[in-house]
Order: C-alpha cells, then sequence, then structure tokens
C-alpha cells in the first residue's frame, strides 16, 4: 500500500470515494483531487500499468490493509484433551476455551482420550460439545473412534 506523494507512476487507474470508476488520470491530477477532498491517495498494487488507486481516508486504508492480512493467514488448528470422566466445571472450562479459540477464527481439534470401554461414554462427550459449539463452529470431520482416542475437528464459522 503506498500513498500519496510516494506514488511514482506517471498515471493511475482513479477509483472515487464510492467505488466510481473516474478513468486513467495523472498522478498529479489525482493528488490534487485528494487533496481538495480531504483524503488520501492510496496505490493498492504496481503490478499493473497503469497502476490502480484508490481514494480514501487514511484511516480506513491502514484497517483495510490490516484486514487483508489477517485473511491470508491460514487458521491454526489447536488441539485440546480431555477426558471421558471431565467433571462439570473442567467441561465449562474445556468449553470456554474452544469458544475462544474459535472466535479468534483458529480452528479445534477436540480429543477425548479412551481407556478400555469408554468409547461410547467419549463419543457422547464430543457430541454434546459440537452441539454446545455449533454457533461459532461446525465439525469439518464426523467422530472419530480409534485406537486409544476420540476425535473432532471444529472449523470456525
Amino acid at each position: 500500500m503506498i500513498l500519496n506523494e510516494k506514488i511514482i507512476a506517471s498515471e493511475v487507474q482513479l477509483t472515487g470515494l464510492n467505488g466510481e470508476d473516474i478513468g486513467i488520470v495523472s498522478t498529479k491530477e489525482a493528488l490534487a483531487m485528494a487533496k481538495k477532498l480531504k483524503v488520501d491517495l492510496v496505490c493498492t498494487s504496481l503490478m499493473s500499468s497503469p497502476p490502480p488507486a484508490r481514494l480514501m481516508s487514511a484511516g480506513t486504508a491502514k484497517q483495510e490493509a490490516q484486514q487483508a492480512r489477517k485473511r491470508e493467514q491460514a487458521p491454526k488448528l489447536k488441539e485440546i484433551r480431555l477426558t471421558p470422566q471431565i467433571e462439570d466445571h473442567d467441561y465449562e472450562t474445556k468449553r470456554q476455551q474452544a469458544e475462544r479459540i474459535l472466535k479468534a477464527g483458529d480452528a479445534v481439534m477436540l480429543v477425548v482420550k479412551v481407556q478400555g470401554k469408554e468409547g461410547a461414554r467419549a463419543r457422547e462427550l464430543l457430541q454434546s460439545l459440537v452441539k454446545e459449539l455449533q454457533s461459532m463452529g461446525k465439525p469439518k470431520t464426523g467422530i472419530q473412534l480409534s485406537g486409544k482416542q476420540a476425535a473432532v475437528q471444529l472449523d470456525p464459522v
């Protein structure tokens, strides 16, 4: 993102404040328009000729750049481990922890360690967690029982 006088191109493809296409304008004219309207001239890319530029407030431009960077980052996968004999308070704590992770935009892997014949209890536990978290995350996979653990992955909505 390049602002105002730092744009070195001789002309730019200009877009107005409300998204209207103004067309190809010399950089000096575009800067004059920006000063007249008390906004910034923001060049979004130097890959094309003439480069695209927009008239917008500086705060808006910085916020858009930050949001674009956030969107580029792939969501991380965080694991939360549980046991089938979990107490109510611990269950609530783990649920709140999963909620926070999903709200932050990351995926959650809920894993229940299983010993012996606890597979059914582990499945029930995961089903209730998935049901409670359905407003913030949707299951990527079904509940998978394999050997010594039961797991399900939730992706943010």
